[in-house]
């Protein structure tokens, strides 16, 4: 999968909830996980988190809608009951508590017995130099509870005891002993049940993760992706059997994957509900260990369904893992070697520490000497086979920095740790199992350091100053950036940059800029925004939160989508100072518009993006990688038209046809009908202009709307619905299955109603049907909306809803014989041309001037446009309700309203803790292109997905190279021709590099061609005036220079694919 194409977005205060933050916080019995939330154990799914009587906690679905497409209920309830420790509150642990906050645990205990320095301000973000001398648990506890009003914060700042531990479910640790660790663990593991212990330390550029689940760990769901399914087309009787699917979609089953089966005809034994293993896994079909030779003979239907099974993990305990760690997670296939150094690396620090009561000081050479005899000492005694080589080099970086919490490593491993201790309170997802390493020696400078460059200077960046030295902390205080977006990603961005240093000198400036505002579903990852801001701008309010993480940060926040249309608010003088660019977006369209503009002007752009558990960076560095569009994933594959609106076969393609159905009742028909009120005549003439079916059916959709399906009252309303739903439900189903039988076939033979096909059934409307009763509340209230109507206080109210359905007179429904009904999948458009099209639209429009004379003066429709996040607002409650409808008469399995919000509001999937990885690692990069001078091979991009865990890092694809005779260039290079000069001095300029250009165009115009004999009076013209004349360019004062993009040929004919060519004619 490629970089980020398969996604293709006062300062501390608190959250809104509907959890108290007043609940118990006393110790509760917890149940393993796997076992019943009913268990008598009160298991983890049961804590009250302030809930009365045990009952499972209310989420709050606006609030978490983007959480909970990665979780899910369960999930999030099991949250919602977890108590967590934190101890060590560096910038490792503020960002683990930051994440856990976000998720939304019952309650997070900070415990710390260090006090504030100026080394902790470039790590912590809840630290400020007012702070200094305060324990740093105290100093965070409050900002803390600002994120989270609904999880409970408490600060613990005596020395831990293993009596602390035992009301924990999940224990981290940042700033521990080896010693102690064994200590906390050794009662950890033991503990009935156990607590999930987590050690983690990031010492300047190297980080370590260790893992103990006990010593056995349920894991509920492996990956969090959905079962994979496929629609059957044929089973063999034979043994092994054979299942062919159709080939709609590639089948995701491998080898030793449990499936079951439903809905097959024929061969029914195979709906017993009993898993069975696939094997022989190919695209469209796979086999079953099964002898279905004596089964009944398949003839149709069936789905076939994945079974996810729990996995039990069983951890080592810290002590004997130490001895014997096992495999290494691996993150970056060119260091395949360097977890076991590090792992002694470590081990070295943990015995200088204790010997000396300290940390090796940065470029200290007898501290290296000593820390490298420590790590020589270890590696002997070894139980485990000796490092035959041992990187001095590495191991003197690594003491040389170890007193450092960098932000980009603590954002990184804050993300990390973060869902390491969602999968020890959940059971969702993988655990890390149970060793991680990690590096970024590669962000050094290419320079050698001078120790003298790394000393304290007693300023708040003198911990990255140890690592990098004040040379490269003077080139980020004084770079300008431009950050795209102020969400999730933008929000983490700025809080690393404030830490960083980065643009927080008078000659520094950091532009951010986004033109959306703040929502509530914001609130639990765009962590610098609280619920008074909702409706704020986004980039104002996250560049006020970052001034109060660093008020020396020079920021300029902007509202302006950056696009085509605000190139003179971000002009060729703006770009032209920029050092860098970092996307934080969340759309494929965006990012490529920010590629071309960092391709023309040559900046790096940093680019990032997350999908629920997933991340990706990629590293776009002039004149080194390739461009963000250099390669692009394929389109992701549409259902056909026909498909949606006549045989859909799974709960998406009902979705997207309630959707489209909402839009078009409750949204583009009162636009129509607001457009032909408003101007009659100009409207009349853009239809008979138009004169085509679609225009036919845009004024048949008006003429219904004022005449016959005009509502003046709420019970109009509710009788538009009833009929609305007779008509979707039944009247259709029964057109479409008297026009094709149940025993239908097509021109072949073969039937028509084969897979994928469902074959429907009409709905009979029930009163008593909740379902049923609530589509029509959710369609009256939004149809009275949309014409202005009074809701009555008793439209709301089901059982008297129900006795004025009941009234509404439902018409006889007759099929009729030679209705046209779309079937071909390569169809775009269901309606269908009429010779009689232009004589029916003079009359549709004769019967609206006739209409519109009974409309109140001054008459327009209120057009409801469709917004997701409002649980108030009945848009989900009648989409759900639609497609569920819809889902019933087709067989298809019904879903819930925040399922159908995922699927219809086309929500993405988002965590906290993915987004702060990204950014972390993306941070990492940006020490290295602030530095210059790295070659390709120090830079790296990324993907990772915490749910399994896989991280992989790789080198950026190189540029591609053209040449041509002793030129050569690459996407980034720009030819620049200074002068003024005539189409014909350009023609020469280019014959001087061998090349024979042939023709020469300005954006869409085209200016010259050597075919068209006109064009040669142009030769002696000015390129400029030709380009104002043709093209009708208008060229701002601001810029000197117009592009033009040259067709070229060789000697031989050949085309050659030339650079951009920039003509300066001032």
């Amino acid at each position: 999968m490629r970089p980020l194409q398969f996604l293709r977005r006062g300062f501390l205060a608190m959250l809104p909830s509907k959890r108290s933050a007043g609940a118990d916080g006393g110790e509760s019995k917890r149940a393993k996980l796997g076992e019943s939330p009913s268990a008598a154990a009160a298991g983890v799914g049961t804590a009250s988190n302030g809930t009365r009587n045990g009952a499972a906690p209310e989420i709050d679905e606006d609030l978490h809608s983007r959480q909970l497409a990665v979780y899910g209920r369960e999930t999030m309830r099991r949250l919602f009951a977890a108590d967590v420790l934190v101890s060590g509150l560096n910038g490792l642990g503020a960002e683990i508590a930051k994440n856990l906050a976000l998720a939304g645990v019952k309650s997070i205990t900070i415990h710390d017995v260090k006090m504030v320095g100026m080394w902790d301000l470039s790590g912590n973000f809840f630290l400020s130099e007012q702070d200094v001398g305060k324990n740093r648990a105290v100093a965070c506890v409050s900002k803390l509870q600002e994120l989270n009003n609904a999880v409970l914060v408490s600060a613990l700042t005596e020395e831990l005891t293993t009596e602390h531990l035992s009301k924990f479910q999940a224990v981290v640790f940042t700033d521990i002993s080896l010693e102690k660790a064994y200590e906390f663990d050794d009662y950890c593991h033991s503990h009935q049940p156990p607590i999930s212990f987590i050690k983690a330390e990031v010492c300047g550029l190297f980080g370590s993760v260790f893992c103990d689940f006990g010593h056995e760990f349920t894991v509920l769901d492996v990956d969090g992706e959905d079962p994979h399914t496929g629609i059957i087309a044929s089973i063999t009787n034979d043994s092994p059997a054979m299942v062919s699917c159709v080939d709609d979609e590639r089948l995701e089953f491998q080898d030793g994957d449990l499936v079951v089966f439903s809905e097959v005809q024929g061969m029914a034994e195979l709906n017993d509900g009993k898993p069975r293993k696939v094997k022989n896994a190919r695209p469209f079909s796979f086999s079953i260990e099964e002898d279905t030779s004596s089964y009944g003979v398949y003839t149709k239907g069936g789905i076939v369904t994945q079974v996810k099974e729990p996995k039990v993990l069983r951890f080592k305990a810290l002590r004997d893992a130490m001895r014997d760690p096992g495999d290494f997670l691996l993150s970056d296939f060119s260091k395949f070697e360097r977890s076991p150094v590090l792992h002694l690396a470590f081990q070295a620090l943990d015995k200088f520490k204790k010997e000396h009561g300290r940390y090796p000081t940065a470029g200290c050479e007898q501290d290296a000497q000593t820390f490298l005899k420590f790590a020589a000492d270890i590696s002997e005694a070894s139980v485990s086979p000796k490092l035959e080589n041992i990187d001095e080099k590495l191991l003197r970086h690594f003491a040389s920095g170890s007193r450092a919490v960098l932000n980009p490593m603590a954002a990184m491993f804050g993300g990390i740790v973060g869902q390491e201790v969602v999968k020890a309170c959940s059971g969702k997802f993988h655990p890390l199992y149970q060793f991680f390493y990690f590096d970024s020696v590669e962000s050094l400078p290419t320079y050698q350091l001078d120790p003298q460059d790394l000393k304290p200077s007693n300023s708040r960046y003198d911990a990255q100053i140890s690592v990098f030295g004040s040379k490269l902390q003077k080139k980020m205080l004084d770079a300008n950036i431009f950050i795209v977006g102020s969400g999730a990603l933008g929000c983490e961005f700025l809080k690393n940059l404030a830490l960083m240093g980065v643009s927080c000198s008078s000659k520094g400036k950091l532009t951010i800029t986004d033109d959306d505002v703040i929502e509530k579903s914001n609130l639990s990852r765009q962590f610098l925004f609280r619920d008074w801001n909702i409706g704020q701008a986004k980039s104002t309010v996250a560049a006020a939160a970052a001034i109060a993480i660093n008020p020396s940060l020079q920021i300029d926040a902007l509202q302006n989508r950056a696009s085509p249309d605000t190139e003179n608010v971000f002009h060729d003088t703006f770009w032209d100072g920029l050092d860098i660019v970092i996307n934080a977006l969340d759309n494929v369209n965006a990012r490529m518009y920010m590629d071309m503009r960092c391709l023309y002007f040559q900046k790096p752009l940093l680019e990032s993006g997350t999908l629920g558990a997933k991340c990706n960076t990629q590293m776009v560095i002039p004149h080194l990688t390739e461009n963000y569009g250099a390669s692009r994933d394929p389109p992701e594959k549409q259902a056909p038209m026909c498909t949606v609106h006549s045989f859909p076969h799974n709960i998406d393609h009902c979705l997207t046809w309630a959707r489209s159905e909402f839009e078009g009742l409750l949204e583009k028909t009162p636009n129509e009908v607001n457009s032909f009120l408003s101007n009659p005549a100009q409207y009349a003439a853009a239809m008979r202009k138009a004169g085509d079916a679609q225009a036919r059916e845009l004024l048949e959709r008006v003429s219904e709307c004022l005449d016959k399906e005009r509502c003046n009252t709420f019970e109009d309303c509710i009788t538009w619905a009833r009929l609305r739903f007779e008509d979707y439900f039944s009247n259709r189903v029964k057109q479409l299955t008297f026009t094709f039988p149940e025993d239908a076939a097509t021109s072949t033979g073969t039937p028509f109603w084969s897979a994928p096909k469902r074959f429907p059934r009409p709905l009979q409307f029930s009163a008593t049907d909740s379902s049923h009763i609530n589509f029509i509340m959710a369609a009256s209230i939004l149809r009275a909306e949309s014409f202005g109507i009074a809701i009555p206080d008793w439209a709301k109210n089901t059982s008297k809803l129900a006795d004025a359905v009941n009234k509404v007179a439902v018409p006889k429904f007759e099929p009729k014989k030679g209705v046209n009904i779309v079937t071909d999948e390569k169809s775009t458009n269901l309606s269908s041309a009429s010779v009689d099209d232009v004589a029916v639209i003079n009359d549709l429009l004769t019967k609206l001037e006739e209409y519109a004379k009974g409309l109140p003066p001054g008459f327009q429709m209120k057009p409801i446009q469709f917004e997701k996040d409002d649980d108030t607002n009945f848009h989900m409650d009648l989409i759900a309700g639609l497609a569920n409808m819809r889902a019933r008469n087709y067989s298809i399995p019904e879903v819930d309203k925040l399922k159908a919000k995922f699927i219809a509001g086309r929500i993405i999937p988002a965590i906290a803790t993915s987004t702060a990885m990204a950014t972390g690692l993306v941070c990492l990069e940006l020490y290295k292109v602030i530095a210059g001078e790295h070659p390709i091979e120090d830079y790296r991009n990324t993907f990772a997905n915490l749910a399994l865990p896989l991280f992989s890092m790789a080198e950026p694809v190189p540029a591609k190279v053209m040449k041509h005779q002793d030129l050569s260039w690459t996407v980034w290079d720009r030819w620049t021709i200074k002068g003024n000069l005539t189409i014909a001095e350009l023609l020469q300029w280019f014959s001087d590099k061998g090349l024979s250009a042939y023709s020469m165009s300005c954006g869409t115009s085209l200016l010259y061609n050597s075919m068209f004999p006109r064009h040669k009076e142009r030769l002696q013209k000015k390129a400029v005036d030709v380009a104002r004349e043709v093209a009708k360019v208008e060229v701002p004062e601001y810029r000197k220079h117009i592009d033009v993009v040259v067709a070229c040929e060789d000697d031989d004919g050949n085309d050659i694919d030339i650079p951009l060519v920039s003509v300066y004619f001032r």
